[in-house]
């Protein structure tokens, strides 16, 4: 199969042709058809997130269809010819107390798809059919890939983030421009924060309704119940926090931020809250995807070939798209 490999952080990806992956006990066999690009593989490519898989194929919002079941794997329900996608999460031992509890997303032991295991930049994977998530009906392999990460870690980010009417996300890219779709379905005020500047995003932001945007340093025109920073850039959970309102909470909803810098207490003081989101569950991937059909969630997507995946990374980083990136296999 054909794949695009990370043979060390900082370098390019590879396109290479790699053995046809099997299925181990418990595991499936996927033809993909699309993967989503997160900036959490920006990340992992750049060599912020420690200790990956190498060489690592990259990728965790995958989209495509069972082809084969390794032992057992029939057990979870899922059977051949069914439309699955594979999230960051993959795989967790069961045992310990975060994963008994109902936290597995923060289980020692956790290995994550395009980072510890293979991902899905690549015409096929394996996954623990544990971990893998039934497509809702009516969505593309390249609307669905979005899905997977974009949205699920928004949607855990939009409940972490309480109640909140008015509501900011600071960084409008893939994950907010789903969240903000969710948060108006279920009746929220969004006010949406680009990089300073970034008119282009600020319409974008008020096209999918968006009732005020602006600069990432910009006051809005209300206190905020709460917001969700998506953008890497430690600096702006104090302006967050200068914009929240008192009892209001600021969530963090990357894997990887830039260090913040210290602020006043003031900015914390009335019971302000500030609290990061780490990985997902598999409760928060079934609510999320029982809910997008009920909310006619729909990314915007710009679509990218296979051997083009540094392209995609590039856009990325660049901020040269509206929306998310997809790598279309099929």
């Amino acid at each position: 199969m054909r794949a695009m490999v990370l043979e060390r952080p900082c370098t390019p990806l590879v396109l290479r042709d790699l053995p046809e992956p099997r299925p181990a006990a418990g595991q499936v066999r996927i033809a993909i058809d699309a993967c989503g690009v997160c900036r959490t593989d920006l990340h992992v490519v750049d060599g912020e997130l420690a200790d990956p898989k190498l060489p690592l194929v990259i990728g965790h919002q995958i989209a495509g269809t069972i082809v084969e079941l390794g032992d057992g794997a029939s057990a979870s329900g899922l059977a051949i010819g069914d439309r699955v996608g594979v999230p960051w999460l993959g795989w967790t031992d069961g045992t310990c107390a975060y994963c008994t509890s109902g936290r597995e997303n923060l289980c020692p032991r956790a290995k994550f798809t395009g980072y510890t295991l293979d991902g899905g930049y690549a015409e096929q994977c394996v996954a623990d059919a544990r971990y893998v998530f039934r497509l809702p009906p009516g969505y593309t392999f390249v609307e669905a890939a979005p899905l997977l990460c974009a949205a699920l870690i928004g949607y855990r980010s939009l409940r972490l983030a309480g109640d909140a009417h008015r509501l900011g996300l600071y960084g409008f890219g893939a994950a907010a421009h789903l969240v903000a779709q969710l948060a108006r379905h279920l009746g929220r005020e969004i006010y949406a924060f680009t990089r300073p500047g970034d008119a282009r995003g600020q319409a974008f932001a008020r096209e999918l309704g968006a009732v005020w945007a602006g600069g990432s340093g910009d006051k809005p025109p209300v206190a905020l119940d709460a917001a969700i920073i998506f953008a890497p850039v430690g600096a702006l959970v104090p302006l967050a926090l200068a914009a929240v309102a008192p009892g209001g909470t600021v969530v963090c909803g990357g894997i990887h931020m830039s260090d913040i810098p210290s602020f006043p207490y003031r900015l914390l003081w009335e019971e302000r809250v500030v609290r990061s989101v780490a990985n997902l569950t598999r409760r928060d991937g079934d609510e999320l995807l029982a809910l997008a059909p009920a909310a006619d969630l729909r990314p915007t997507a710009r679509v990218y070939a296979l051997a083009d995946a540094n392209a995609a990374l590039d856009d990325l980083r660049a901020g040269r798209f509206e929306g998310a990136a997809v790598i279309a296999i099929r």
